[in-house]
């Protein structure tokens, strides 16, 4: 049913923890399976001062899929520009596991959900 990767990343999970200090956090859940993810963020600039994601961190409460893609989705973003870290999609975030099961696809759109509620957050404090 899963493929090793999705297994890899579920019985070695990245990145998994609490920012204390988190310049933004991101809250989802989805009720129909239950699962919760909650994405920590650090900011920072890179040599050109773009944005980036300088520290990324996950609580994720849920099934194999939700802790694999909220895992990967970490390694995917890090260090990344917050212009290319709001482009990843579900699609992006499944595909980089090497697919999902179509039954548990909803999963990768917790990930990349609680990517997006984390930058609109930091944004929002930002702007103020």
């Amino acid at each position: 049913m899963y493929s090793e990767k999705v297994m890899d990343y579920f019985r070695n999970p990245r990145n998994m923890g609490k920012i204390k200090d988190a310049d933004g956090i991101g809250k989802v859940g989805n009720p129909r399976c239950g699962d919760v993810m909650v994405v920590y963020i650090k900011v920072g600039r890179n040599k050109q001062g773009e944005e980036i994601l300088k520290d990324i961190k996950v609580e994720t409460f849920g099934c194999v899929s939700a802790i694999a893609t909220s895992s990967v989705l970490t390694e995917m973003v890090k260090g990344k520009t917050l212009k290319k870290a709001k482009k990843v999609t579900n699609k992006d975030v499944a595909e980089e596991l090497g697919g999902l099961p179509p039954i548990k696809m909803h999963c990768s759109n917790l990930a990349a959900e609680a990517l997006a509620a984390a930058i609109k957050d930091y944004e929002s404090k930002k702007d103020k």
